[in-house]
């Protein structure tokens, strides 16, 4: 039997994807093109300009595209992730314009100025921007239940597959869905279910199970009865069916790029780099929150200053709220804000508790009486931060990073949400983006220590590229 080739959503997925980068690349390079033209119309030395421009124009259309494909950017198992998927993106297009680079040192080629300064930039956030937007589309599908997933078989132990079911299928979003299950060892009852998925059979039925269900991928739960034999076996038989192999690890809230498999005899070991907290990576992230944080300072001056005035004008008292927070390796500063409240509010929380609709040791109200008319418009598009601009250019705080902790919050932390402490605290993180005050506490504290333990500076770039939707939304904010 010859392995089946990707059929449905993900096949036509890559086809729409295909044609968007070559309408982008193209794009991209037909205004480099125009403007080197526009340039060349008024040089006195460009009779031959253009038609060298069109070929390096067309041959770098050709590069573009074979450096999407050969950095994996159609692979499907890429599409939908995020990061992951803007990364190869973003590799595809450095690599093309590096080999521009060289060949216009090498052979003096004047014209790929056109090419750099307008063709990279354009066509690196475009190619961004559609596959953000294919993405959006594609986990809009897959909430409505119309397709976009990934169907799987589970193999392991009851309580292991179990596991595996609750995570997958209760995250459609991610893609993997589990319809059946195979367990390693006899003593089947007819009609089984493991957590609502039907058992479909046992160890020796895998691969014509998979098959007959349309599965497109065979996961597999750690299992003693499940030896690395039976492993490489089900792989082979999987290869004739085309369906994919996949091998739970249980590394949970483990970025992928802190994962390298090495190889041993006889089997391959998993290797998670331990979490770094100082070094290189974190000057760089010192040198693009002081960077940053200049230019918005400089950009939003008269939003702070029309703030300003709006919070003077409509309530007694300060105009700006001090709150002490905990920083970096448990040291306190002071948080500024736009004052949202009412003077005194402090002192109301005792009364209010009972209304408290957060979870853990945090306070908040939707209708919280405290609040100022003004207030309330700054809170719900997080305006009453922009003040914490200053908190970053005085280091004591982050563009990107865990929500800034409360001292009263601190002292009843745990070991494991200490780790927080382990960097700077953030004007926006992953709690901005993916939910704000609608997250429960838990949810909110292992966000922050994923930050913490995985920060990239892609990832950095990609937390602010969503935070302004989050705050245009207003989604969880009160």
């Amino acid at each position: 039997m010859t392995p089946r080739t990707r059929t449905g959503w993900q096949a036509k997925h890559r086809a729409r994807v295909r044609l968007t980068d070559a309408v982008v690349v193209g794009t991209a390079l037909i205004a480099a093109y125009g403007m080197q033209a526009a340039f060349d119309a008024i040089s006195p030395r460009s009779v031959l300009g253009l038609p060298m421009h069109a070929a390096a124009t067309l041959l770098l259309a050709a590069v573009w595209l074979a450096a999407l494909a050969t950095s994996r950017a159609y692979d499907v198992r890429f599409f939908g992730r995020g990061m992951t998927e803007y990364q190869k993106v973003l590799d595809a297009t450095w690599k093309s314009f590096s080999v521009v680079i060289l060949v216009a040192w090498a052979t003096q080629f004047a014209e790929a100025r056109g090419l750099l300064l307008v063709a990279f930039p354009l066509g690196m956030v475009g190619l961004v921007l559609s596959r953000y937007a294919w993405r959006q589309d594609l986990l809009r599908r897959r909430r409505r239940g119309e397709g976009g997933m990934t169907t799987v078989l589970a193999i392991g132990d009851r309580p292991q597959a179990a596991r595996l079911v609750r995570l997958l299928n209760g995250a459609p979003e991610r893609e993997f869905v589990v319809v059946g299950v195979c367990l390693p060892s006899g003593g089947i009852r007819p009609d089984e279910e493991v957590s609502g998925v039907p058992v479909l059979g046992d160890l020796d039925e895998v691969g014509r199970t998979a098959h007959e269900i349309g599965a497109g991928a065979v996961a597999v739960s750690s299992s003693h009865e499940i030896t690395a034999d039976d492993v490489r076996r089900l792989g082979w038989e999987l290869e004739r069916y085309g369906v994919d192999l996949m091998l739970t690890a249980e590394l949970a809230d483990v970025a992928v790029p802190r994962i390298t498999v090495s190889p041993a005899p006889g089997m391959s070991l998993l290797h998670v780099d331990t979490p770094r907290f100082e070094g290189p990576k974190f000057s760089v992230k010192q040198v693009m929150d002081w960077g940053l944080t200049a230019l918005l300072t400089v950009l939003v001056s008269p939003l702070l200053l029309a703030i300003t005035l709006a919070v003077a004008v409509t309530s007694r008292g300060p105009v700006f709220y001090l709150s002490n927070r905990v920083g970096r390796g448990g040291h306190a500063f002071p948080m500024v804000k736009f004052r949202t409240m009412h003077v005194g509010a402090d002192r109301d929380v005792t009364t209010l508790a009972a209304a408290n609709e957060a979870a853990g040791p945090l306070f908040k109200m939707r209708a919280d009486p405290r609040v100022t008319r003004v207030g309330r418009v700054l809170r719900r598009y997080s305006l009453d931060e922009l003040p914490q601009l200053f908190n970053v250019l005085c280091g004591h705080m982050s563009l990107v990073g865990p929500r800034p902790p409360l001292p009263h919050e601190v002292a009843v932390y745990e070991e494991r949400m200490r780790r927080r402490l382990l960097v700077k605290p953030g004007m926006t993180g992953l709690w901005q983006v993916t939910g704000r005050s609608d997250l429960s506490w838990e949810e909110s504290v292992r966000l922050d220590v994923y930050y913490a333990e995985n920060w990239t500076p892609f990832l950095d770039l990609l937390i602010l590229a969503q935070t302004a939707r989050a705050v245009v939304s207003g989604r969880g904010a009160y």
